[in-house]
């Protein structure tokens, strides 16, 4: 029985010891990868190429042009909140001082915002005033699409896999439906691993 006991204490410890986690803190500003999947380093490529073409696109004009971000749509198969990459790209945006950005999240708000104020329940002194709000000149949309590649079946040690990752983001006149100022980032990465493994 003390056999039976000492085994099992052996087998708990053991497994106490492997199924511990552990956390690490890691610099979002090093590239880190763990697969082919998109991650956070891809989203920090992205949004810094594309918001430094915008930049260079405004860069030398007197009138800051006023923006509203409609958004990246994602064509891939993976579930990828591109709504990150939109946010990061209009801060930058913002910080560069070349641009007005609009809250397109807000219009509504600020919508029901003007008639709760216009309804008297607000003294005349302090209703904002109606028609003030700005129009956007340009429209910023894109979409982020990827092309997974695999190696055709046939008897082999690791499994290689290549994803492609395409993000095309445009500027859009309001006025005249023109496209302005395009750009893209394209990202591939191949991912081998053992047939046999953790």
């Amino acid at each position: 029985m003390k056999k039976i006991n000492g085994v099992a204490i052996a087998f708990l410890s053991l497994f106490m010891v492997v199924s511990c986690a552990t956390t690490r803190n890691i610099d979002t500003a090093q590239e880190t990868h763990y697969d082919a999947s998109y991650d956070f380093s891809d989203k920090a490529k992205i949004v810094d190429r594309l918001s430094a073409s915008l930049v260079d696109y405004a860069a030398g004009s007197t009138i800051k042009p006023v923006v509203i971000s409609y958004g990246i749509g994602n064509e891939t198969s993976e579930h990828i909140n591109t709504g990150g990459i939109s946010d990061d790209i209009r801060l930058a945006l913002i910080r560069s001082g070349q641009y007005q950005l609009l809250n397109e999240g807000q219009r509504y708000n600020i919508q029901d915002e003007s008639s709760y104020q216009q309804s008297g329940t607000v003294p005349a002194s302090q209703r904002i005033a109606q028609g003030r709000q700005l129009g956007a000149d340009y429209i910023l949309a894109g979409t982020l699409r990827s092309i997974v590649k695999k190696p055709p079946r046939s008897i082999r040690l690791v499994k290689k896999k290549l994803v492609y990752y395409s993000l095309n983001l445009e500027l859009t006149n309001t006025e005249s439906g023109a496209i302005a100022w395009a750009d893209k980032v394209e990202l591939a990465r191949e991912q081998s691993r053992p047939i046999i493994g953790w």
